[in-house]
């Protein structure tokens, strides 16, 4: 069959595959968590911003060793691109479900991966890493928490 392409025994018609959604969408986050520019990384790597904007959608599958250079220029382990990967996706492609990065919490509500991804949740962790003064970003962290529901 033309154009169709077969992976773990599912067959894909020109569309990407969710791991390399999911991949794509981790390198997007880690890069803005820095506050680093599609051009910023595309530089670092010898890519252009447009090769990095496929990798980031997944258009463009991440090879092994592509992989290794964006966990040293992201300063993360290349397991952080496949951490929180939906637990039906996981098992569908053999990996173990259910494994969140380190620092997470699993909360077991689905709108947390999502407001993770939200700008204004990159941009709330860019700044609040930005104060320097530990105390100072401790008492901002207090604040913080005693204005939403109390933990259960």
């Amino acid at each position: 069959m033309a154009g169709v392409e077969q992976i773990a025994g599912i067959e894909r018609e020109g569309r990407p595959s969710p791991i390399d959604v999911h991949v794509g969408t981790r390198i997007r986050l880690r890069r803005t968590l820095l506050g680093m520019s599609q051009e910023r990384l595309g530089e670092a790597l010898g890519l252009t911003f447009q090769q990095v904007q496929k990798y980031e959608r997944g258009v463009n599958r991440v090879g092994a060793s592509r992989l290794f250079d964006l966990s040293r220029v992201l300063d993360v382990p290349i397991s952080f691109f496949f951490d929180d990967m939906p637990d039906n996706l996981a098992s569908t492609f053999g990996a173990q479900p259910g494994r969140r990065p380190a620092g997470f919490l699993d909360t077991g509500d689905s709108g947390v991966d999502e407001a993770l991804n939200r700008r204004e949740t990159l941009e709330l962790v860019r700044a609040y890493y930005r104060i320097t003064d530990p105390s100072v970003r401790k008492r901002v962290f207090d604040l913080i928490k005693s204005m939403g529901p109390p933990e259960a």
